[in-house]
C-alpha cells in the first residue's frame, strides 16, 4: 500500500521538481498540499485534484494542524523557505510524521542543534532526512567511490563555482531571496550543495574539514548580504584546499570540484568525473564516466519512500551530515580572514 504524503510548500521548486517526483513515485499517495496562501496551494494541487491547506484566509478545518491530525498522511516534504522551515518540521515531527525537509538543515548550527535534539526527544519512531540533492548525484557518488578506491593521504583539493544570476531569474526574485533573514543570502541557499558534494568527496578519502580561513563579499546590490566567498581550508591530516564560489561573476564562470591524493586525482564536473591514476607500468593513466549534472530529486524522493517503507533512511539523509555540512559553511561566514575551527 503506498505511503500517504503531503507536501508543505508550493513555491518554484516544489511546482518543478517535488510534485514531479512525488508523481513519478509509485510507493508514494499524494494527499494533500499546504501553502501559505489558498491561490498558492489551489495552484499546485489543481494538477492532482488532491485537498488543499493553508494560513490564509483562515478557514476550519484547512489549517496545518489539520492536515498533520490526519491519519492517512505518513509522511511530510517540506520545501519552503530556510527561517520558518525550523517550526514546521517541529510540528511534523511531534505530530509523528516522517519529514523529509530541504537544506539546510536550519538557519545556523544552533537551529540545527535544537532540531536534532528535538527529534530524538520525540522517540525516534518517525524519520526525519534532510533533502542534500547533491548527495545523491551520481556524479558526486561515483567521485567519492574512486577516490575510496584510489587511497593515499589527501594533497590538496579545490571547489570553484563561478556564475552570474540572470537579472530575471526565477528563484532570485522570490521575496524571502531578495531580502534573506537567514545568515548568508545566496550562499547559504546555494552555496551549501558545494559545501556537501566537497564534504562527501573528502569522506571518500577518508578526511574532514577541520579548519576554515575565509572572505567574504557582495558583488550585486541583488544578492545581500554577500553572494561570494573564497576560503583556505584544511583537513584533519593536513591537507589544505581552496573553496572559491560566487553567483555574480558576469565574466567568469565555471564548475569543478578536484581531489588529489598521493595515489591519484578526481575532477567532478557538471559534465561527468574524471580519474587520474597510475597503471601497473608506473605510467599515468586518465579515464571519463558521464554524468551529466541534473538536479536528482526524483532520486532524492525515491530513495526516501524507499527508507520510509523499510524503516531506516539511507545515510544521505543524515541530519548530522547536513549539520556538518553547516559548521563549514558557517565557518566561512564568520572568518573574515581568522582561522575558525569547524564545530
Amino acid at each position: 500500500m503506498p505511503i500517504g504524503v503531503a507536501i508543505i510548500g508550493a513555491g518554484l521548486f516544489v511546482q518543478e521538481e517535488y510534485l514531479p517526483a512525488v508523481q513519478a513515485c509509485n510507493l508514494l499517495s499524494l494527499k494533500a498540499v499546504f501553502s501559505r496562501s489558498e491561490a498558492s496551494a489551489t495552484a499546485l494541487a489543481t494538477k492532482d485534484s488532491i485537498d488543499t491547506y493553508f494560513d490564509t484566509p483562515a478557514t476550519p478545518g484547512r489549517s496545518i494542524d489539520d492536515l498533520l491530525a490526519r491519519a492517512d498522511i505518513q509522511a511530510v516534504i517540506i520545501a519552503i523557505p530556510i527561517v520558518p522551515q525550523f517550526d514546521y518540521i517541529k510540528k511534523a515531527m511531534a505530530a509523528g510524521k516522517h519529514v523529509l525537509s530541504e537544506k539546510p538543515v536550519a538557519n545556523d548550527i544552533d537551529k540545527a542543534n535544537k532540531l536534532i535534539d528535538y527529534h530524538q526527544s520525540c522517540g525516534g519512531s518517525a524519520l526525519w532526512g534532510v533533502a542534500e540533492n547533491y548527495r545523491f548525484l551520481p556524479g558526486t557518488l561515483y567521485a567519492a567511490e574512486q577516490l575510496k578506491k584510489i587511497g593515499g593521504l589527501v594533497q590538496t583539493f579545490k571547489v570553484n563555482l563561478f556564475l552570474r544570476i540572470p537579472d530575471d531569474d526565477r528563484f532570485l526574485a522570490t521575496e524571502w531571496r531578495k531580502n534573506p533573514i537567514h545568515q548568508g543570502g545566496f550562499l547559504l541557499d546555494g552555496g551549501i550543495h558545494f559545501v556537501a558534494g566537497l564534504r562527501d568527496l573528502l569522506a571518500g578519502a577518508g578526511e574532514y574539514i577541520k579548519e576554515v580561513v575565509a572572505y567574504t563579499s557582495q558583488l550585486d546590490a541583488r544578492t545581500p548580504p554577500f553572494e561570494t566567498v573564497h576560503a583556505l581550508l584544511r583537513t584533519d591530516k593536513g591537507a589544505a584546499g581552496t573553496f572559491s564560489q560566487s553567483f555574480m561573476t558576469e565574466f567568469k564562470g565555471g564548475f569543478e570540484f578536484e581531489v588529489v591524493t598521493q595515489k591519484g586525482a578526481v575532477i567532478f564536473t557538471p559534465m561527468g568525473v574524471e580519474v587520474t591514476t597510475k597503471d601497473a607500468k608506473g605510467e599515468k593513466c586518465t579515464h571519463k564516466v558521464d554524468h551529466p549534472l541534473n538536479h536528482g530529486i526524483k532520486n532524492v524522493v525515491g530513495t526516501f519512500a524507499k527508507g520510509v517503507r523499510d524503516g531506516k533512511l539511507a545515510e544521505q539523509f543524515s541530519p548530522a551530515e547536513a549539520l556538518a555540512d553547516l559548521c563549514v559553511l558557517q565557518a566561512m561566514f564568520e572568518s573574515n580572514g581568522h582561522l575558525k575551527t569547524v564545530l
